[in-house]
């Protein structure tokens, strides 16, 4: 089975919607790779598996080992490796040196990176030398000291001016796919528009090219809080709680394990 490419995503601009979510471990990748287009190995691994309050303390060996887990379960979605905050943004060159690692070193198709008309140098800089590059506007997480938390914009003239210019830099320097983060709708769908590259949203709009959600997120697997862009499609939380507590019980109680969960002395005779 061949894996879908990047030129596949780009050429799906406009047509049947991407659909995309994040993987962080080789199971996980299995069991979501036969219905998704692209698996995202997210830094958002740094709050889902780590649990630190925000994307900031991921590092580039945590973002490889991990992408290299995905890679291994995945055999037919493209996998793109998020960009760890520190590791582009110093230089063109520095980028691309941690790009070419994760490329080499995980097996992925693609890295995404943050920033807009900033970053759109480097950018250019990676894709014209062999690194496929899916952009990341709006709302960055990386960025979230700076915008004084994680807040959704587009909200006022300038502010959704900026996403425009943002998103229209990073696809000219090259960009396959942008991800547009908690932007207002009608400017998404305006964006997703006027962009010659698929928009993948989350926290965005309908009418962007495709959609991405954190699987944790969909699965239910959060019980404190929600964001208000999350469909959830099951609440396993729920579940992993009763299956522990049952478990728990059968322990206690001597009833686990039982003849049938243990390995028998060999016949004799």
């Amino acid at each position: 089975m061949k894996r879908i490419t990047t030129p596949q995503i780009r050429a799906r601009k406009g047509g049947e919607p991407l659909v995309c979510l994040t993987a962080y471990t080789a199971q996980t990748a299995k069991l979501l790779d036969p219905h998704v287009d692209l698996l995202l190995v997210g830094d958002s691994l740094g709050m889902v598996v780590y649990g630190f309050d925000s994307t900031l303390p991921v590092t580039l060996e945590m973002m490889i080992a991990h992408g290299a887990a995905v890679v291994r379960g995945a055999r037919r979605a493209c996998v793109v490796v998020d960009m760890p905050f520190g590791t582009y943004q110093e230089s063109p060159e520095q980028a691309f040196r941690n790009a070419a690692r994760i490329l080499a070193e995980t097996g992925a198709d693609a890295v995404k990176l943050e920033g807009g008309e900033e970053m759109a140098a480097t950018v250019r800089f990676l894709t014209t030398r062999g690194v496929p590059v899916c952009g990341h506007v709006g709302l960055m997480p990386q960025a979230v000291n700076t915008a004084g938390g994680f807040k959704a914009t587009g909200r006022s003239e300038e502010e959704a001016a900026g996403v425009a210019r943002d998103a229209a830099a990073i696809a000219e320097a090259g960009a396959f796919a942008v991800v547009l983060e908690g932007t207002v709708e009608p400017v998404a769908a305006a964006i997703t528009a006027a962009l010659p590259v698929p928009t993948i949203g989350i926290g965005a709009s309908a009418a962007c090219d495709g959609q991405i959600l954190v699987t944790d997120d969909v699965l239910g697997l959060f019980r404190d809080f929600t964001p208000r862009f999350v469909k959830r499609y099951a609440e396993l939380s729920t579940q992993v709680t009763a299956a522990a507590e049952a478990y728990a019980q059968d322990v206690r109680a001597r009833r686990f394990p039982g003849p049938e969960h243990c390995f028998p002395p060999p016949k004799k005779g």
